[in-house]
Parts: C-alpha cells; structure tokens; sequence
C-alpha cells in the first residue's frame, strides 16, 4: 500500500468495512491516511490502523450514525501535517499517553508506549508490565479519551515506568537479551509460549516448558515478550 496517498484518498470521508488480519471487522469514518497506516474512527475511538493488516476495505452499505457530529479536526493523537502521517510517528507521539494496543488473540493491552526501536516498541501495563511488541504485528492502536485511565487507577498507582533491562535495537536482539529468564510470549495465550528462555538462533527461539519440554518457536510469528 506503498502509493496509498492517491489510491484512497477517494475515500477519506466515508464509512468503510475493513477486514483486519485475524478475522477482526472494524466499520467507520476514514479520517486520514498515510504509506503505513490509515486513522478510522468508528463512531467512538479513534482506531490507528497499520495497513500492513488491511485484509478487505470497501465503503459500508450503511452509515454509522454515531459518527454524525464528531469533531474530526482535532485528532485524539496530534501530528504535523506538514508530512505525511505515519506509524512511527504516531507511535512518537503517543508517549506518555494511555492507549489501548491490540496485538493477539482476543486480549488487548492498556497502558503506555514508552519507547520507539526499529521493529519493535516498548510497551508499559499495569497487568504485564513492561512489554515488547513487535510493530509488524500491531493491529491497531486506541488512544483513552481524556482524563480516562487504564482500570481507573490514579497517578499514583500508574506511574510511568521505563524499561528496567537495556534496550536492543531490534526484537531478535532485545529476545537474546532476555536469555536465561523466564518469559512470555504473546500474553501467555498459548502455555507452550510461557518457559525459560534458552538460545535464539536464525530467528528460533528455544523454550524450556515448565514440565521441561523443549519447544521451538519461530521469532518472526512471535508477537510480544514480557517477563512474569
């Protein structure tokens, strides 16, 4: 979707039906787009949407009624229009404000983008804690409206945390950091992704199970990383 400026810029007002990877739907308002990413708003949210995932987009048979009377001048996340928007500069400008990420299975993550790496970013949540999530498979990203917080927790109790292990420039390498320790991919939505991380080889990740099972995963279909 690399000319994606003038492709779609004929539907940049209208209600679509976009089918997401994984057999998720999402119908609302285009309001922008870009080479990575196309902004939806569905009546409620604001959806940043990688088109990386974009499966189907065609114009909805029906109008969201809920759309009607939204300010779609003020965008929930601002960015400069004097380029064109981006994931990674969303993403930038995202820091320090909640949002709501969804990467794997039914499950979506609240919290904080606190950094920006080259294939990933770093994620913190007051369930997971600090998380690393890989950008190719983020399916979109939701900012909380003002003044809402993750599980209405307070300042306090929802502090903004950084990273407590150094930062490697890519996934793979930020993986072999994490060797020798317990971790868990993807949310721990699988058991067998839950175990002690042994060796990352040409984009294999090894596992030690907790019934001592050796299991074998491939890095490029792993979607975030977090420790217990």
């Amino acid at each position: 979707m690399s000319n994606a400026k003038n492709e779609y810029e004929h539907l940049k007002g209208k209600i679509l039906e976009i089918e997401v990877s994984g057999k998720n739907f999402i119908i609302g308002k285009l309001l922008d787009y870009g080479p990575d990413i196309f902004v939806i708003h569905n009546g409620k949210d604001f959806l940043y949407v990688p088109s990386i995932h974009l499966q189907r987009i065609q114009v909805a048979d029906e109008i969201a009624e809920s759309s009607s009377g939204v300010d779609f001048q003020h965008l929930a996340i601002d960015y400069s229009e004097d380029s064109p928007i981006s994931l990674r500069k969303i993403l930038m400008n995202a820091k320090g404000q909640f949002v709501q990420v969804y990467v794997t299975g039914n499950k979506s993550i609240h919290g904080y983008v606190t950094n920006i790496m080259n294939d990933y970013f770093v994620f913190y949540s007051p369930i997971y804690k600090t998380t690393f999530i890989s950008l190719q498979h983020l399916k979109w990203l939701i900012p909380y409206r003002e003044n809402h917080t993750p599980y209405s927790l307070n300042d306090e109790m929802l502090p903004v945390r950084p990273a407590t292990v150094p930062l490697s420039r890519t996934f793979e390498e930020q993986c072999k950091r994490m060797q020798n320790n317990l971790v868990v991919f993807d949310l721990g939505e699988n058991t067998k992704k839950i175990g002690l991380l042994k060796d990352v080889v040409n984009n294999k990740i090894k596992l030690v199970s907790a019934g001592g099972e050796t299991v074998y995963w491939n890095l490029q279909h792993l979607k975030t990383l977090h420790t217990p």
